[in-house]
């Protein structure tokens, strides 16, 4: 039994994901810039209250508020105040007044702050939604356009958490982080240019920030991606245990194995339960870096504010304002820190999406012109190493039906999916009338041929869409002849017939129904050439002979391959493959291989008992 790991679908590079992201946005750009102005509006707002209590200060100072016989004032401080007063300042030197004037300015600041985060949060809304949906729709349509040998040699669990989980944290970036993240930008930016417009020599001060702020980044840059790629590669294991637990779990009942694949899932839960501890962790370090230089740089500037007012070169008010907007820069900076865990994770979900969405499609536009299907010298090595088929050699000719008889291993599956244009071999050719299948357009390939395996699938809506899988424009009429053409006459004694919601939430198919909906959906196709790779092998006995009078009923006047599950399959083939080991070693009729005394023989003298 092959025991290799799973392939994993590829990650895309920032700037690819950034294309990715800037091409999804058209139409939505509008919204963009305007999320842009409005958060540059509410951080401009936000200098008011710094501004109005330094104001405050000196206009308090200058009307000796605050102790007994009034308090000392520097003579710049008075002169500011003064200055203020004769400039026709809001209630020039009167504290009462000013304090009105002051709080009405605050209480309208913070009016507009509001308003343009509302404004923002709405319009990004509008921008962010459209574009993670067209992101998601993407993803699944590269996922069903890739092809199934592709995605076999994937973990399930993969995919799903980068169409759900991953477009789920995208979706939550741009929707809560992003905001927070554009208005402590420019919240950062315009408290700093405040800083300097206070005094330069305070806004010089302020600047030895920036040199320990940007050692934290160096360390957290390099160590943050990582991490938080490897967490997501987590989460993305950790969702196949689940769903392979939740779709397995009838298997595991029926062999007592719930103990061990609960231990397997327990495992990938803990790794990444743990790598979000650790990413935490990682995170409070970052935050105690950012402390500290908060700590250090606000010392320094009322340090440095306190000669300069003691000098005369300033007021109280104008230290007073420069170091409540630089603490007014610990909480965005924070936040930019804070958000970046999320900035990152969104990032390599990011990532993730768009390397699915980067992988290639091959340029397939030859149209099929029907006739017979041709495969010749076909060798097929799985992504992992596993050898398959070995220079194999067929030929099934308009009308023809052929039979595939073989141990488990033998290839016969790799065979069918090459045959119906599913798996490109290795080496070798596969053509339909002359075309190789690997060069057909999606379209023109699944209008010849069509395969049916022994995994179907009922999509969670009615009988009638779901038949319409095959046909969209299908009428009822089309429908109820395709069903009674397979015998599948149960349908109509369904609750609603047709109109019959089924599958999850609905009514449950059995896996006879299920087989027959599929070979439903193949007569109304109504294709060249019908792979059926042991599309009868779920049923009960008595619902096998059902499926096999189904499918040799879908097979009337059609070609055909049909991998046998059951010798009863294969007797009424035109003719009959024997596989071993990746090769054909038998072929011929039922009589001829009976009569040949090889494997053939020995199968069939077993399974008919003479």
């Amino acid at each position: 039994m092959d025991t290799a790991r799973p392939l994993a679908l590829p990650l895309a590079r920032p700037a690819e994901s950034f294309r990715l992201l800037w091409r999804h946005t058209r139409g939505q750009r509008a919204f963009v810039w305007l999320v842009g102005i409005a958060g540059l509006l509410a951080a401009v707002a936000g200098l008011v209250a710094p501004w109005m209590i330094g104001w405050l200060v000196d206009v308090l100072l200058a009307a000796g508020v605050g102790g007994a016989g009034g308090m000392d004032q520097t003579a710049a401080a008075a002169d500011a105040a003064t200055a203020a007063g004769a400039a026709g300042g809001p209630g020039g030197n009167d504290p009462a007044t000013a304090v009105w004037w002051a709080a009405a300015a605050v209480a309208g600041a913070g009016f507009v702050a509001a308003a343009c985060a509302w404004a923002g949060q709405a319009w990004l809304a509008r921008a962010a939604e459209p574009t993670v949906a067209g992101l998601r729709e993407a993803v699944m349509d590269r996922a069903l356009r890739i092809g199934s040998a592709r995605l076999d040699g994937t973990e399930t669990g993969d995919l799903v958490s980068r169409v759900a989980e991953d477009a789920r944290e995208v979706s939550q970036a741009a929707t809560t982080v992003v905001p927070l993240v554009v208005q402590s930008l420019f919240t950062v930016v315009v408290s700093a240019a405040g800083l300097a417009a206070v005094d330069w020599r305070l806004g010089l001060v302020g600047l030895l920030a920036v040199p320990m702020y940007w050692t934290t980044l160096r360390w957290y840059l390099p160590r943050s991606g990582p991490i938080y790629r490897e967490e997501r590669a987590a989460f993305g294991t950790r969702a196949s245990r689940l769903l392979g637990g939740i779709t397995g779990a009838r298997t595991l009942r029926a062999y007592d194995a719930q103990g061990p694949e609960l231990e397997r899932i327990h495992a990938a839960s803990a790794q990444a339960r743990d790598l979000s501890i650790g990413v935490f962790g990682f995170l409070t370090r970052a935050f105690s870096r950012n402390n500290r230089a908060e700590a250090v740089v606000l010392g320094a500037i009322l340090g440095a504010g306190f000669l300069l007012v003691s000098a005369g070169y300033i007021t109280a008010g104008a230290v007073t304002t420069a170091a409540l907007l630089f603490h007014r820069l610990f909480n965005p900076i924070g936040a930019l820190v804070g958000m970046f865990d999320q900035v990152q994770s969104a990032g390599a979900s990011l990532a993730r999406m768009a390397g699915v969405v980067s992988l290639p499609l091959p340029e397939r536009t030859a149209r099929l012109p029907g006739g017979t299907l041709e495969l010749a010298g076909v060798t097929h090595i799985y992504d992992d190493g596993t050898p398959a088929l070995h220079d194999v050699h067929l030929r099934i000719g308009p009308g023809e039906v052929v039979a595939v008889v073989g141990t488990t291993g033998a290839g016969k599956s790799t065979l069918a999916q090459i045959a119906a244009g599913l798996v490109a071999p290795t080496s070798g050719t596969a053509r339909l009338g002359g075309v190789e299948l690997v060069e057909a357009d999606p379209g023109s390939l699944r209008e010849h041929i069509t395969m049916v395996s022994q995994e179907v699938h009922g999509f969670a809506t009615t009988v009638a869409e779901n038949l319409r899988v095959a046909r969209p424009e299908a009428d009822r009429a089309a429908l109820e002849a395709a069903l009674e053409s397979v015998g599948a006459g149960w349908v109509a004694h369904l609750p609603q017939g047709l109109d019959t919601d089924v599958g999850e939430g609905g009514y449950r198919l059995d896996p006879m129904q299920l087989q027959m909906l599929a070979l439903a959906r193949v007569a109304l196709a109504d294709p060249q050439l019908v792979v059926l790779d042991e599309a009868t092998a779920e049923a009960s006995s008595a619902g096998a002979r059902r499926l096999d009078v189904a499918s040799s009923r879908v097979l009337r006047g059609r070609s055909g391959l049909v991998v046998a599950h059951r010798l009863s399959q294969a007797v009424a083939a035109d003719r009959i493959l024997v596989m071993s080991a990746g090769r054909i070693v038998e072929s011929g009729t039922h009589e001829e291989l009976r009569a040949a005394s090889g494997y053939y023989a020995e199968l069939s003298r077993a399974w008919f008992g003479d």
